[in-house]
């Protein structure tokens, strides 16, 4: 058994860990633990008393939150996914703090009512009012990505992941992106690398 642990099943926010882990090339043992269930158990809440993944175990370190894990992992392992100077330090925090105050949430609301509230309970006219909400922070990314191929530079770095990471659900909730060139052609980039193609497959088995 390898020293990384990793709790929770793919298709949830331990998608972000996993694709972290599969880009840093880690060793590790993947417990696909079911949210729906799997997290109220005792073994999984002395784990993680919040009932929530992912959760990873590193040795004897006891990690959730997805976004602090994959900054963890990536400050840990570095392979040019975590900068190497303080300013684009920040800018990785910078990101990573905006995909889930700006965006995931717009996103979560967008699921609820198009795919995961039982069919009376779902609003259109919600799932379109975060969509519209969602409109000026894409205009935001679009314009970090007018000059750069990522959002750092010209490479991938964990910034890339951390935000991609979130939009993969606008896939999901079927938000149209194509007014925003330049993130369209961004995510493509991001989700066509070998690591993120393993983890969806994963998630659809």
């Amino acid at each position: 058994m390898s020293d990384l642990q990793i709790y929770g099943a793919a298709p949830s926010r331990t998608f972000r860990t996993l694709w972290m882990a599969e880009e840093l090339g880690l060793a590790y043992t993947h417990h696909p633990v079911n949210a729906r269930g799997g997290t109220r158990t005792p073994e999984f809440l002395a784990l993680n008393p919040n009932g929530h993944v992912p959760v990873i175990k590193d040795g004897t370190l006891v990690l959730c939150e997805s976004m602090a894990i994959n900054l963890y992992l990536a400050r840990k392992h570095g392979k040019g996914l975590w900068p190497d100077n303080l300013a684009d330090e920040g800018r990785v925090y910078q990101w990573t703090f905006w995909a889930v105050n700006e965006v995931e949430g717009l996103l979560i609301e967008v699921l609820l009512n198009r795919l995961l509230l039982a069919p009376d309970k779902r609003d259109e006219a919600a799932a379109a009012r975060a969509i519209e909400k969602m409109q000026k922070p894409l205009a935001v990314l679009e314009s970090a990505l007018a000059t750069s191929d990522y959002l750092l530079g010209p490479a991938f770095t964990v910034a890339d992941l951390n935000v991609a990471s979130v939009l993969s659900w606008a896939r999901v909730g079927k938000v149209d992106l194509s007014a925003y060139a330049k993130v369209t052609a961004w995510l493509r980039q991001c989700f066509g690398r070998p690591a993120s193609r393993k983890v969806a497959e994963m998630a659809r088995s």
